[in-house]
């Protein structure tokens, strides 16, 4: 009887991992990649101690825990022993991140994995990996968008490490980069990515202005490099918001038919051309950043593109007004809101 049910367990596992092949295929690549880093890492203290390595760059590390610090007792961040080690990447990105859309609506491809949920991207530690699965979702209709990843969370699974492209940054870039992360070890909430990045996001803006007033003041000059990129990076960002509007409304006077049409591929190319151009002057009228600056390759971005800003911009306007009339401006009583209010992993 035992030997029965023992090989009728199997024939479930048997199954189970040809009907999830490919994801736990994906999973083993994830844990690979995330655990060839993390036995390269060395204990901060370790580096801090080096007396070969850069004094400037010490000085970002340690800049790294007093923002991390700061999060914890100013903003209501929940501990761990992130940052508390460091990967030299050498110069060489570590993860590719892949959007996909479908070709006339504005709507993410959906990811599913167990445990953490659905996801509208999917990341590998292999650019190889990444450019075939984005290949393979071009052949089935898709626009996709691929680019590399400056950071990530582990969503306190495991101790992320600060990453050598970390110290490169600016305060402000920094500052913004360490609480959004952080924000994830927080909060996350299973299958809802959008509100996950969005608050992410939020945090990560008006922890930093805090951050910056309290370490910098108010009138330094990391403040103001933050708040023109800031304003610049907002208003980027609303208009993309209004132009993946502006497309799903052009995409609904096609119909339901999803068949791909010249005339249909001019009428989107048209007006994707027409947002990408009015991004040269976005602050005032004034020239800030050009269109072949962003895309030197001369390739405009499609539907996936849009995506990026649904995920991480949309839900702005709403935590704002939340936070500014509910809570004036605590950002720590609002986080602990937040906290009762959804459930987290």
């Amino acid at each position: 009887m035992i030997k029965k049910i023992l090989l009728a367990v199997l024939a479930v596992l048997v199954l189970l991992g040809i009907w999830q092949r490919d994801v736990l295929t994906y999973a083993f690549l994830q844990a690979k990649g995330q655990i060839g880093i993390l036995m390269q890492v060395e204990d901060v203290d370790q580096v801090l101690a080096d007396k070969t390595f850069p004094d400037s760059l010490k000085a970002r590390i340690r800049l790294i825990q007093e923002i991390k610090q700061f999060g914890v007792d100013s903003l209501g961040l929940t501990p761990s022993d992130n940052y508390t080690t460091f990967y030299n990447q050498h110069g060489r990105p570590l993860i590719w991140l892949i959007t996909a859309s479908e070709r006339y609506k504005i709507e993410p491809y959906q990811w599913h994995f167990p445990v953490v949920g659905t996801f509208p991207y999917k990341g590998y530690f292999d650019s190889t990996r990444a450019v075939t699965e984005e290949k393979a979702l071009i052949d089935n209709g898709f626009d996709t968008d691929i680019g590399e990843v400056s950071a990530w969370s582990t969503l306190g699974y495991l101790k992320d490490p600060i990453l050598s492209s970390m110290l490169l940054r600016r305060v402000g870039s920094l500052t913004n980069l360490i609480l959004h992360e952080l924000t994830h070890g927080t909060l996350f909430v299973k299958n809802n990515l959008e509100l996950n990045e969005n608050l992410a996001s939020f945090v990560g803006d008006q922890g930093t202005i805090r951050f910056l007033k309290y370490k910098y003041g108010g009138d330094s000059e990391q403040m103001r490099q933050y708040e023109y990129s800031k304003r610049y990076n907002d208003a980027y960002s609303r208009h993309m918001l209004r132009g993946a509007g502006r497309l799903d409304s052009l995409y609904k006077t096609f119909g339901p038919d999803p068949t791909p049409s010249p005339e249909k591929d001019s009428l989107k190319l048209k007006l994707i051309t027409d947002i990408v151009g009015d991004t040269d002057t976005l602050l005032s009228g004034k020239r800030t950043l050009t269109n072949k600056n962003r895309w030197p390759d001369g390739k405009l971005p499609n539907n996936a593109y849009f995506i990026s800003y649904l995920t991480y911009k949309s839900k702005q306007d709403s935590f704002r007004q939340e936070f500014e009339k509910k809570f004036e401006g605590d950002l720590k009583k609002y986080l602990n809101h937040l906290k009762g209010k959804y459930p987290s992993l």
